[in-house]
């Protein structure tokens, strides 16, 4: 069976050790006078009143020892009734504990009465603005990311991701989408920055690989055509590209480029508008979330998530630690400056805690009385009274010294009464 704690606390053993030993030596000091005064026979009426005095401490002593002692144990090991209170009634103690704490505790007007009057949200904003609680925060915020990812299974987890992800592509529908793409694209002006820009790029790859396209001439030309008329060939086939690409980039009017506008306007409308087209962009889809590469991806992204995620949390200086801090901070300032937002976190928390409360008080009840009935019985009773075992031995000293006086109060009393 478990015991309530795992060790005992030597310093409260001595100390206890220390307070049993203080009591039992004023105990055993009133025994010695008594003794001694029936062994020898003084004289006088002033012994009488001691003699009195030590009889009635030690009936007080005697008296509180084996009620202290009782409570934890049979007192010189008999077997007394009623005795060893603590380890016998230990269940039922348990079950009385968790009573109080539900009925005393755990009331929802007690608990919100409390709640409200502690003034949490100006504490919560006290707290909040203190740049080393925000520091502290943001380590706790990586430990708590580790903690999660650590419960989490990856498995499942990926193929959640992979399982919405794909849904998700699955039902949107690409061609309306790249047709209102294209219409964005048109509406802007930015196509014309696009054929530009590959206008450019078609004449740098032409000027980049003029010796090869002069190589392939050759090796496409009949054998008998003299070299020089090859190079002429060329020439005016390599000057008139470039001619038409220089036109073409330079003359915003240029027809070529009007048609390629209503070729591409075209295009945005069948994208939106054809059966055949919104198919044939579905067939694309589905081709390019069947392949490995992407399926690859997909299985990955959680991984790479995680990583980046727990990586960034544990990295004081990565941005989702410092935006978190300031954050916090941000929120603290806001918090300590508005009473209005104040009284809504007292309301919000003293409601959370009270609804909790009255949920789960039965459940805590339980709980305190479960966990004590898996104590150890005199384990318990030896951890109780190393608690508070040491007070307990006033009254055994208390017991001694105010039986004494007592004893002193009646034999004087019987003086003067005889």
């Amino acid at each position: 069976m478990s015991s309530l704690v795992d060790a005992e606390d030597p310093a409260a053993a001595a100390n206890l050790s220390r307070m049993k030993a203080g009591a039992t030596a004023l105990l055993v000091f009133a025994a010695v006078v008594y003794v001694a005064l029936q062994i020898v026979d003084f004289e006088g009426t002033v012994w009488g009143y001691v003699e009195a005095a030590a009889e009635a401490a030690m009936v007080g002593g005697l008296a509180d020892w084996f009620a202290v002692t009782a409570l934890f144990r049979h007192p010189l090991g008999l077997p007394i009734p009623h005795t060893a209170i603590i380890p016998k009634r230990k269940n039922e103690i348990g079950r009385t504990l968790g009573t109080f704490v539900q009925d005393n505790f755990l009331q929802s007007e007690i608990l919100a009465d409390r709640l409200t009057q502690a003034g949490i949200g100006a504490r919560l904003g006290d707290w909040m603005i203190d740049p080393d609680n925000a520091n502290a925060a943001g380590k706790q915020l990586g430990a708590i990311v580790s903690g999660l990812t650590e419960v989490l299974q990856d498995d499942e987890v990926q193929a959640g991701i992979e399982s919405a992800l794909t849904a998700k592509l699955d039902d949107l529908d690409v061609a309306p989408l790249a047709g209102k793409a294209v219409d964005f694209v048109v509406d802007g002006g930015h196509h014309e920055a696009i054929l530009d820009a590959s206008l450019s790029g078609v004449a740098q790859v032409l000027e980049d690989n003029r010796l090869i396209l002069r190589h392939r001439l050759t090796t496409e030309s009949p054998w008998w055509v003299p070299e020089p008329v090859d190079d002429v060939v060329f020439d005016r086939l390599y000057a008139g590209m470039t001619s038409f690409l220089a036109d073409l980039s330079g003359q915003p009017n240029h027809e070529l480029r009007k048609n390629l506008e209503v070729r591409v306007q075209d295009l945005s409308e069948q994208l939106k508008n054809s059966p055949d087209m919104q198919n044939r962009a579905e067939q694309v889809k589905a081709e390019f979330l069947a392949h490995p590469e992407v399926r690859a991806w997909i299985t990955d992204l959680w991984a790479n998530i995680k990583t980046a995620v727990v990586d960034a949390a544990n990295d004081p200086e990565s941005e989702l630690r410092v935006r978190f801090e300031e954050v916090l901070r941000s929120g603290g300032h806001r918090l300590k400056a508005d009473p209005a937002l104040q009284e809504k976190v007292d309301r919000w928390v003293a409601g959370a805690v009270t609804y909790v409360a009255d949920q789960s008080s039965d459940e805590v009840a339980d709980l305190i009385a479960t966990t004590v009935e898996k104590w150890d019985p005199e384990d318990t009773g030896r951890r109780i009274e190393l608690q508070v075992g040491k007070d307990l031995q006033f009254i055994r000293i208390n017991g001694t010294v105010v039986g004494g006086v007592a004893g002193l109060a009646i034999h004087a009393v019987s003086q003067l009464l005889g």
